[in-house]
């Protein structure tokens, strides 16, 4: 089958756009590395776009009409977002869906302790990583912690040049022959991960450890801390602590954070530093996060940019997929099939339970999420002419899963078909490709979720060399294939059983 490179497909004006799109994406990936950032970037955006809230319209006498923009976030990691058609809702939406987590590594709930004279943060990772990809490069850590009074402190620390960056070890490899022998997947094992965030001992005046009240000569951090690791010792006979109380003094000044507070934190460990050209042609991304917001953002973006729909637009952003879609703000929640309830209350033909299952079947999906990129030097990983290629477009994966398709969505003829249709008429550059060769691995997506409710689904995105890994690399003629197939489907797929 004939393959097309995408770059040999554009025109000057077509170039500029390309670059113009790919500054845009490397914008959002350098201010979205967790999915509490990613949402905050969107709804600034989307709202500024003309962009209303959900949750404000209900209970108001105002219908929404043709035209009309309204989004609603679940617990600040999910978002969904509708642009009101001509047709009535039970018709069908169409739908693109991505996910916003990464993989990564996570700060477990009672952290911070110290190791001979090296203060540590204990960490659990998430999703499926290579461990000995993140050892031994810098590190930058963002989240919330939630202090019982209900106030949040975000923290990002790690990004900015004058930042400190963290780290994890690895055993130099003069003393490393026993290590070598192991496997790969044993080489760093997940409870080695503790993340090194100081070795400076905080050194307490003599007569500030006997007196009760605080000490002016130190900070209320210090004191904090002189204060802390004193019930420590009372409990604990060997507890100095030296280091771990320097880190929390610093932590007190700098956030108002006590130990205590690591409780109710969600706190993410990410490589520090932003996204980067690729290439002497400066062709490629190399970038951390783009599994999966290389679909998210030009979703997103595609929805902005599309006007007078027939059929409602819909852009579904999740949490949780790379764990599996669970919990309350992965895909497996109610959270969207309750949002579109709200949604069609709010029209004129309101809502009730059949118009809301109709609408749900009769939705047209791309599952936009990202494909392997054929890699000729792991060759063997693949069967080429079934793979992603670099430069090869927007890819559509009829079915992933592992095995013998298992967990899969395998999208049926009918739509593929329609959407061969959408592509061509609008001249999208794409391709067709499964996750690796048969019986090697295999993988999955929010897809077969969404196809829970009848609707056509399919697996589409952009395909990614180094998934999964700190930097993973893209190219930007695929992103930009990317956004002109997402804003074709939204307006020209009409498939309706």
């Amino acid at each position: 089958m004939l393959r097309t490179n995408a770059w040999n497909t554009y025109n000057k004006t077509q170039l500029k756009a390309v670059e113009k799109f790919a500054d845009d994406y490397k914008n959002f990936l350098d201010n979205a590395k967790t999915e509490r950032e990613a949402i905050d970037t969107i709804v600034n955006e989307i709202e500024a776009a003309g962009y209303r809230e959900l949750n404000t319209l209900i209970g108001g006498k105002t219908k929404l009409k043709k035209g009309d923009k309204v989004y609603s976030v679940w617990m600040n990691k999910s978002i969904v977002m509708f642009q009101i058609g001509s047709e009535p809702l039970e018709k069908g939406l169409n739908i693109l869906g991505a996910h916003i987590d990464s993989p990564r590594v996570d700060v477990k709930q009672n952290p911070l302790c110290e190791k001979e004279g090296l203060a540590y943060l204990d960490t659990h990772y998430y999703g499926g990583i290579k461990k000995y990809q993140f050892v031994a490069m810098p590190l930058a850590l963002h989240g919330v912690v939630v202090k019982k009074d209900g106030t949040t402190v975000q923290l990002n620390v790690g990004e900015d040049e004058d930042d400190p960056v963290f780290f994890f070890s690895d055993l130099l490899i003069h003393l490393a022959a026993e290590q070598m022998d192991k496997k790969a997947a044993k080489v760093i094992e997940g409870e080695a991960l503790d993340l090194i965030v100081g070795s400076r001992p905080l050194i307490v005046p003599g007569k500030a450890k006997k007196e009760e009240k605080d000490d002016p000569k130190l900070t209320e951090g210090e004191n904090y801390a002189v204060k802390y690791v004193k019930q420590e010792t009372t409990a604990s006979i060997d507890a100095s602590n030296a280091v771990k109380r320097g880190v929390m003094a610093i932590l007190y000044d700098l956030y108002g954070i006590e130990e205590e507070d690591f409780i109710s934190a969600e706190l993410e460990i990410v490589p520090a530093g932003k996204a980067r050209d690729a290439g002497f042609d400066r062709s490629m991304i190399l970038g951390y996060g783009h599994d999966d917001r290389v679909c998210a953002y030009p979703s997103m973006r595609a929805l902005l940019e599309t006007k007078d729909l027939k059929r409602t637009g819909c852009c579904i952003l999740v949490d949780k997929e790379e764990i599996g879609s669970v919990g309350a703000t992965g895909m497996q929640s109610k959270f969207f099939e309750n949002a579109v309830a709200e949604l069609m209350n709010l029209t004129k033909e309101g809502y009730n339970d059949l118009a809301l299952r109709r609408c749900l079947a009769n939705s047209c999906m791309l599952s936009s999420d990202v494909s392997a990129a054929y890699d000729p030097t792991f060759a063997a990983s693949f069967e080429k002419k079934n793979a992603a290629l670099l430069g090869g477009g927007l890819v559509f994966n009829k079915f992933t899963g592992a095995r013998g398709k298992s967990g899969s969505n395998d999208a049926n003829a009918e739509y593929l078909a329609a959407i061969r249709r959408v592509c061509d008429d609008n001249k999208i550059v794409y391709q067709t490709a499964e996750l690796g060769k048969v019986d090697v691995g295999g993988g999955g997506t929010i897809a077969y979720i969404l196809a829970l409710y009848g609707m056509n689904v399919v697996d589409s995105g952009v395909a990614v060399l180094n998934m999964h890994a700190p930097w993973e690399a893209i190219s930007k003629a695929d992103l930009y294939e990317s956004l002109r197939g997402y804003k074709a489907f939204l307006t020209d797929m009409d498939l309706v059983y």
